[in-house]
Order: structure tokens, then sequence, then C-alpha cells
């Protein structure tokens, strides 16, 4: 059994953060010891002095596209779960619109295979939701996915489900947790007829928010709410881009109680329209990056707990698919590596705890999608987890750019922050810029 001994860290988990010392044995957590450390009667395999670090549990993103099968040349498990080491992740959920698309039970076991093998974190899939896949969604075993994907409005790889008759149908007997992509698809074909007519193909970037509008975002969030109480649906809300939609979302509950949840995602919280100037197509995301406005809204949602996970939507595409024109360029981009660290600025901004970042990146996730025995700092759980030097100023470039697309749109963008180190199940995956290859993660389960 391999043994290891975190030493004189600062822990930070649920709600507070204390100097500690934590021991692994067999994968899981062991013991976590309070204040300095003292001599224990414990003969440790390999110790880790982490005096001035930072001790966090694992992050858990409820949303990445790591693009395997089929889209390979952008991603695949390999190379972006290991950049998700690196960025401090120790768990995803990665979602359907690959080729073949994760839309019957055979392809959803053929991923399950295939990640046994590839996958350097812990992983989990959404099965996908179509307009002719019910019978497949009501055999999902909810022990063992973690959810199902509804794209109710379309994105890179076309699996618009639009037949109202089939969302009912979805939300009345899902057997797990629903959670949905949402913009109102005429709204955005009206609106994409209007700037075509008008601009042709070379519709200005910064015309995105203006297809993809808040319009698009409040109509199709407010569906599928009204659809989840209709249905008494256990519905989540992906990637929220505008302030109004907030409102749709506010309850005095806390979030273990809430039968319909949301998320934010860090391109959200980051940018503005104002930055479609500098980054033009590589910061175009479906949900739009909208304005200022909605940037300060959607980050104060985060801190008043109306919005309760913060999440990456991870979706490469490779440099020469983003520099072409509006219509053409894809939407999405690399965001795992670096999701941990930006939030992490916010805090040397002093605009968020770092409580409040574990909280909603790491346990928040755990408990809305019911994972079982990770998320946190406990005795007895997969040692998941991760160190963070606070203090350790890096930039971004091509030489650390971990991505299989190799560009990311924090670039020649200065983290004060890095990961250090990075545990999956008890194995340390990822010191100090190398990753260990020889070990997969795990099937995630679920309490459910």
């Amino acid at each position: 059994m391999e043994t290891i001994l975190i030493k004189d860290a600062t822990i930070v988990n649920e709600g507070i953060s204390f100097k500690g010392s934590l021991l692994i044995k067999d994968k899981k957590i062991e013991k976590i010891f309070a204040g300095n450390f003292s001599a224990q009667q414990i003969q440790p395999g390999k110790t880790i002095e982490a005096n001035g670090l930072y001790l966090l549990p694992g992050v858990i993103d409820d949303q990445v596209h790591f693009r395997d099968p089929g889209l390979t040349h952008k991603a695949d498990l390999r190379t972006e779960t290991g950049a998700a080491l690196a960025g401090g992740v120790t768990s995803v959920m990665e979602m359907p619109n690959t080729i073949p698309q994760t839309i019957t039970q055979k392809t959803l076991a053929e991923k399950y295979e295939m990640a046994s093998s590839k996958a350097l974190c812990n992983y989990s899939f959404y099965m996908g939701a179509t307009n002719k896949n019910l019978e497949e969604i009501l055999t999902i075993d909810p022990k063992k996915v973690c959810g199902i994907k509804i794209f109710m409005g379309s994105s890179t790889g076309n699996m618009l489900v639009d037949d109202e008759e089939v969302l009912n149908e979805i939300f009345a007997k899902a057997p797990c947790l629903v959670a949905v992509h949402c913009e109102d698809e005429p709204t955005i074909r009206r609106n994409s007829s209007i700037y075509r007519e008008q601009f042709g193909e070379n519709v200005p970037i910064d015309y995105h928010p203006k297809i993809r509008s808040e319009e698009a975002c409040y109509l199709s969030s407010s569906f599928a709410i009204r659809l989840a109480k209709k249905h008494n649906t256990r519905l989540h809300v992906l990637h929220l881009s505008t302030a109004r939609e907030l409102d749709l979302f506010r309850s005095n509950l806390p979030h273990s109680q809430k039968q319909i949840t949301s998320e934010v995602c860090i391109h959200h919280l980051w940018f503005d329209e104002n930055d479609y100037k500098k980054h033009g197509p590589f910061i175009k995301w479906n949900p739009a990056i909208k304005t200022n406005q909605d940037r300060t809204a959607l980050f104060n949602g985060v801190l008043d707990d109306t919005i309760d996970i913060i999440a990456t939507d991870h979706a490469p595409h490779t440099i020469n698919e983003k520099q072409n024109t509006y219509f053409q360029a894809p939407s999405g981009g690399p965001m795992v590596q670096h999701s941990l660290t930006a939030m992490l600025e916010f805090f040397h901004q002093k605009k968020i705890g770092i409580e409040k970042i574990v909280e909603k990146m790491c346990h928040i996730p755990a408990d809305i999608f019911q994972v079982k025995n990770r998320g946190y700092l406990r005795e007895g759980y997969w040692a998941d987890l991760c160190l963070v030097d606070l203090n350790s100023p890096w930039q971004v470039n091509k030489e650390n750019i971990l991505y299989k697309c190799g560009w990311s749109p924090f670039e020649n963008t200065t983290f004060q922050s890095r990961v250090t180190h990075t545990f999956v199940n008890g194995h340390l995956a990822y010191d100090k810029g190398n990753l260990d290859l020889t070990t997969r993660g795990m099937r995630l389960e679920f309490d459910r």
C-alpha cells in the first residue's frame, strides 16, 4: 500500500483554511492532522514538505469536450486529461457530441472502455439526447452515468433537440440529472439571417453576442425551467451568460435542496464583449461572451450563491479552424488547464475567497451530481487533491500549454498562482511540470 504524507500545508476545505497535514494510504485519505505536524506513529513511504503551499480538493469539472472519438486532431482523452491534471482538475464529465455521438448504450460503453486505457484523471460521460433516442436514455444506470445532456440550442456536433413532445418525455422520465445547453434556435436563426444579409459571410466577430443574444438564452433557459417544474425534473443549466437569466435561479435554498441548479464558465467570468477586438474568434463560445454588465452580474451570482458551479466548457479547436470567417469559425476553446489558476487570480484581486473557489469548483459539483466519495478532503474519501503555490508567478505560453490544439485564450497572461502537484486516487499524477503517464484515472460512481 502506497503511503504519502503531505506535511504542513494550508488545507482549504469545507469553508475553512487551516494549517495541517494529510496522509494518503491505499488511494484514499487515511488521516487529516490539524496544526503543525509533530512526530506521529506513521512511516509514510513518501513525504512532501508542503509548508507555504495550499492543499485543495481536486477540481471536478462538470462540462468538458475532449473530442474523443472521431475528432482527435483537436484533442483526445490522453492529452486533455493531462492538461486537466496540470490545472489541478482530477475528475471530468465529458460531453456526447463526438463522432460517433454518445447517444446509445453501445457508444457509451465503448467510450468508457476507451477511457479506461487513456484517461489520466477520473471521468464520466453524459448520455446525449436526440429527438429519437428516448429508449436508450431510459436504460441509463444513474449510479454509473453523470447525466443526460440536451442541446436545446445547436452547437458543435448538431445534436439539437427541438421536438417539444420529445423534450416533455425526456423531462418526465429522466432516470438521472438532466443538463441543458440553453439557446433558442429560432431566435439565433433569425438573428443570423439579419446579419448575414447585412455583412455576408464576413460578419464581425463582435456581433456574436447579438446573434446568440440575451433573448435567445433567456427564452431557452426559462423554457427548460418550465419543463423541469412541470415534471419535477432534476435540472442543471449549463454555462449561464446573461444577467437576465439569474432571476430564474434566485432561491433561498442551499444547493443541496435545489431541484434546479446552474453553472457559469471561466470565460464568461473573465472576458466581455470588449475582448473580441483582441482575441477575435479565439473567444467565440456558445453561448456568447456578452457585456461587462453581464460578466459582473454573473460574478456576483457566484458570490451570492445564485450560481452553484464554476466549470470550463473546455472545447478545443485547431488554430486553423478558429482563423476563419464568422460562420465558419467553430465555437469553443481550451480552458481546463487554466481554470483554477484563473479563479485564483480573482482571489489575488480580492474579488473572491479561496474557500468559495473550492466550494464552487470541488464541493458543489460533487454534491449536485452526487459523486461518490470525492470533492472533499475527508478521511475515507478518494485522495483526489492538488497543491498550489499562491505566490509563484508564471506566464502562459506555447511551451507550457498541454492542450493538443496548442493554444489558449490566456496566452501571454501572467498568473500569480501555480499548481505544483496533483493527486488522483492517491497517485501523484502531476509533479512540478511532469506528468506520470503510467497510471489511469477511474470511472466516477454516483450515490443515487
